[in-house]
C-alpha cells in the first residue's frame, strides 16, 4: 500500500526553552457546547462507553484481587542446597 503521512502542525507546540519560565497550564476539559458537532457524543452513546468503562475497571479490579489472592496463598520457598561434608 501506500505510506500515508498525517498533517503536522507544530506551529503552536512550545519549545524546549519556553517551558522553563512559564508556570505549568492546568488542561480543562471542554463544555459541551464548545465542542465541534463531530465530536459530540449523544446521552446513549455516553452511558453506553461509561457503562463499557465501568465493566473494563470491573475485570480489572477482579483480576488484581485474583493476582492478590495467589501471591499471599502461594508463598514461594527457596530450597537452600545441603552443604557437603569436607
Amino acid at each position: 500500500g501506500n505510506p500515508v503521512t498525517p498533517i503536522c502542525d507544530t506551529a503552536r507546540m512550545a519549545h524546549s526553552n519556553d517551558t522553563i519560565t512559564q508556570a505549568p497550564e492546568q488542561l480543562a476539559l471542554l463544555s459541551p457546547g464548545d465542542l465541534p458537532l463531530q465530536f459530540r457524543l449523544d446521552q446513549r452513546t455516553r452511558q453506553s462507553g461509561l457503562a463499557h468503562i465501568a465493566a473494563i475497571k470491573a475485570q480489572l479490579a477482579a483480576r488484581a484481587a485474583a493476582r492478590q489472592a495467589d501471591a499471599e496463598t502461594h508463598v514461594t520457598t527457596r530450597t537452600v542446597p545441603a552443604r557437603r561434608a569436607a
